[in-house]
């Protein structure tokens, strides 16, 4: 049946890229390392698009989303879409179009990438554009159109989708070099004529529709911005050639920017249901609704994996028959955010596996949601029925309440979430203890996870490898790692975490209250997936979970070895996070299970513990009417999991991949003694940021960019250290990575600390240190 009908259909945004056995990753990693032809890799790629496509049309999808796939990251393949490519990646690309493409994602010795951070408040990490003054634009629309044909020959109704134009730019900033004052945005009317194009070379390619995604239209947009997107699709709807359009916004409350897309003259319109954009149902009657428009109404959860409420989604839908000339049925965002497929996970109970829909289980419900609405619910009595008795099931588990938790967690008091000293008599304490030279060397917390360590826990989990076995394994790489740090010359050490997963799953699986997932994976970024677990219900921490690593790294060596925990906010931003209690509430159970495993960890001897917490800024709420209550209940979060240790003890968190210079005043608030952050690829912007902030606390910008695969020379890394002292005293600056080294390999590894440690003697010899 036809989208343009006044039927309710299902659609979905866009799906998981990466297969059920991660085949994409798997192609992807042996084309770069020359086990696979480009040819092997698009055969690859072009089979698991045919697959998606052929199971959401066997689900009851009429609509399927194209264009969406990508070998890397959709903001990537827009800057290629659009021309943007920058200078120092020109010769690549033109020389050979896949190679520069991933040249551009990962960097080469010889040229950096591009910058990476967060997409909006979710775990998926971007390709940041390089916009300037004379950046030209010239559509490409290659990709667009070969996957919509792709499409269309198999017999599949297809829509296109791009990033739009707004958000594409507003996510950009000014290219190296450029003002960094510069507002992409100046750009507009020099992009609309490249998406003209686009939209008429998928239009002759044969598609009806087009989506354009518009996040960034969620956010606090200025009156400016707002006349900035009025006038792009004013532009665009005027045009003659083109597919209808729809504009996707999603992840809130689309605010401000819904009176302009009411008024645009295009199509349609997307809109989330879910969660704190549940406004936009008043906000969308007060303008008038969408008469004679297509409503693509996200009432399924894109970002969590807990089963919908039927019932109460079909009430949202009804309301919404009377506010659009059309209601289409979908999940609040793409589906990327998700797993695939919920059935495959066999080791849970049963009961609770019944609680959660990963992407495939949710088509369903979207489709089962679209029937109800066409059909009326008595067409879907044993799936309501269904749904209820799931529901009903979760709310009464015993798993979901411990009063022993709920009881520890209301005794606690305001004396609980502070250190009695003041940070400059604990930075006295913290030197005398640790006697660390000027500028002390140091890395994030992980070292290179081999294939060998990868081999030996799956054969623990597959009973291949005794446990005695496995853990004489993981002493031995933790042996070498400190051997090596030793001789490099680093000043504080970590035992390297040969025996943990993932940073969130290892410490998840050893508390209460949470799931692990086998099958689970979801794209981080790039060819890295990770396997959230899901935080199913109270949490308590049942034994010491590091003490033993710790205590047996620290035997072997006289330097100081950092206890390393994942902090409160990110064990939830870095999971699928309960619905049914508030975040807060959550984040103080997780945090008084870290805190005791950090008084154990200094009861061992440990005199620096670091508790990370990279995803504070990513989980900052979009609108910044949000943002103090998130804030607040964040960084008491992370000071009762720190504020019971002794003056002497060093508290440092770490974070990365994210613009930070809209929580200055939170990063403040944790009260860390040390905080190390991302800062190579963006030149020490973050250093600036904090000393214009006043930040008065030591910090270790990074000077390694550790997600691309060059070796960084000395001489960079001291012209970067130089820089961060242009910011940060010496007396209060490190020298460090940008983040964890497990994801790569020990020879790159190896010559770049030997770089980083070398550019920290050199500078501190011209300091007098």
């Amino acid at each position: 049946m036809s989208p343009s009908s006044t039927t309710p259909q299902a659609t979905v945004y866009g799906c998981p890229r990466q297969g059920p056995d991660r085949e994409l990753k798997k192609a992807i990693e042996g084309y770069w390392a020359g086990r696979v032809t480009a040819a092997g890799l698009h055969t690859t790629a072009a089979g698991l698009r045919r697959d998606t496509w052929r199971r959401l049309a066997e689900a009851g999808v009429t609509e399927v989303p194209t264009g969406d796939f990508s070998l890397y990251d959709h903001v990537l393949d827009t800057t290629v879409a659009v021309g943007a490519i920058p200078a120092r990646h020109r010769a690549a690309v033109d020389a050979d179009p896949l190679d520069g493409y991933f040249a551009m994602a990962r960097g080469t010795q010889d040229v950096a990438p591009l910058e990476m951070t967060k997409w909006f408040d979710t775990n998926y990490h971007y390709l940041v554009p390089e916009l300037g003054p004379d950046t030209v634009f010239t559509a490409n629309c290659a990709k667009s159109v070969s996957e919509l044909r792709e499409a269309l020959l198999l017999g599949h109704r297809a829509r296109p989708v791009l990033v739009g134009p707004l958000t594409y730019l507003l996510l950009a900033k000014p290219a190296p070099g450029v003002d960094p004052g510069f507002q992409p945005l100046t750009l507009l009317d020099r992009l609309l004529p490249v998406y003209a194009e686009l939209l008429a070379g998928l239009r002759a390619a044969g598609a009806g529709w087009v989506q354009l995604d518009e996040p960034a239209l969620v956010q606090d947009r200025t009156p400016a911005e707002l006349n900035a997107a009025a006038r792009a699709y004013r532009d665009l709807g005027a045009l003659t050639e083109r597919p209808k359009i729809l504009v996707a916004t999603y992840f809130d409350r689309a605010g401000g920017a819904l009176p302009v897309l009411a008024k645009a003259p295009v199509e349609g319109v997307g809109l989330d249901f879910t969660g704190p954009a549940a406004g936009n149902l008043d906000d969308l009657a007060a303008v008038g609704g969408l008469p004679g428009k297509r409503l693509v109404a996200g009432v399924v959860d894109g970002r969590n994996i807990w089963i919908n409420d039927l019932e109460k989604s079909l009430a949202t839908l009804a309301t919404l028959l009377g506010l659009a000339g059309q209601v289409d049925v979908a999940p609040s965002c793409s589906l990327l955010h998700v797993p695939l497929d919920a059935t495959r996970e066999r080791d849970l109970d049963p009961q609770i596996a019944r609680w959660l829909a990963f992407a495939r289980q949710k088509t369903a419900e979207i489709t089962t949601l679209a029937r109800g609405l066409r059909e009326g619910t008595h067409a879907i009595g044993a799936e309501l029925a269904a749904n209820r008795a799931d529901l009903a099931s979760r709310a009464a588990s015993a798993l979901t309440h411990d009063p022993a938790v709920r009881a520890r967690s209301a005794a606690g008091t305001p004396e609980d979430t502070r250190r009695p000293q003041a940070y400059p008599d604990r930075a006295r304490a913290q030197r005398a203890r640790l006697n660390l030279p000027l500028l002390p060397t140091t890395t994030i917390g992980s070292f290179p996870q081999t294939t060998d360590l990868r081999t030996a826990r799956a054969d623990l989990r597959a009973g291949r490898l005794d446990e005695v076995t496995y853990q004489d394994r993981m002493r031995a790489e933790v042996r070498e790692v400190i051997a090596y740090q030793e001789k490099a010359g680093l000043d504080v050490l970590v035992h390297g975490e040969p025996e943990r997963n993932d940073m969130v799953q290892y410490f998840a699986e050893q508390l209460t209250g949470y799931l692990a997932t086998q099958h689970g994976w979801v794209q981080s970024y790039g060819t890295r997936y990770v396997r959230p677990p899901v935080l199913a219900g109270d949490i308590s921490r049942p034994r010491p979970m590091t003490v033993d690593w710790f205590r047996y790294a620290q035997d072997l060596t006289d330097r100081p070895v950092k206890g390393m925990l994942t902090g409160p906010v990110t064990m939830l931003a870095w999971s699928f996070v309960r619905d049914d209690q508030p975040l807060a509430d959550t984040a103080r159970q997780v945090a008084l299970a870290l805190r005791d495993e950090v008084t154990d960890l200094e009861a061992a001897g440990a005199a620096v513990v670091q508790v990370d917490e990279p995803a504070l800024r990513e989980t900052l709420p979009l609108r910044s009417a949000d943002r103090p209550g998130y804030l607040a209940w964040a960084t008491e979060a992370f000071r009762l999991t720190t504020s019971g240790v002794r003056a002497d003890t060093q508290v440092h968190t770490h974070m990365c991949y994210a613009e930070f210079g809209e929580i200055m005043t939170a990063i403040d608030e944790l009260d860390a003694d040390v905080i190390s952050l991302e800062a190579a690829r963006s030149h020490m912007r973050v250093a600036h940021e904090l000393a214009g902030a006043g930040y008065p606390r030591e910090v270790g910008p990074g000077v390694y960019d550790i997600h691309s695969p060059r070796v960084p020379s000395t001489r960079e890394a001291v012209a970067l250290l130089r820089e961060g002292l242009a910011a940060i005293p010496a007396e209060r600056l490190w020298v460090n990575p940008d983040c964890g080294l497990k994801t790569r390999g020990w020879a790159e590894t190896r010559a770049s600390l030997d770089h980083l440690v070398e550019a920290a003697r050199l500078v501190r010899a011209e300091l007098g240190g």
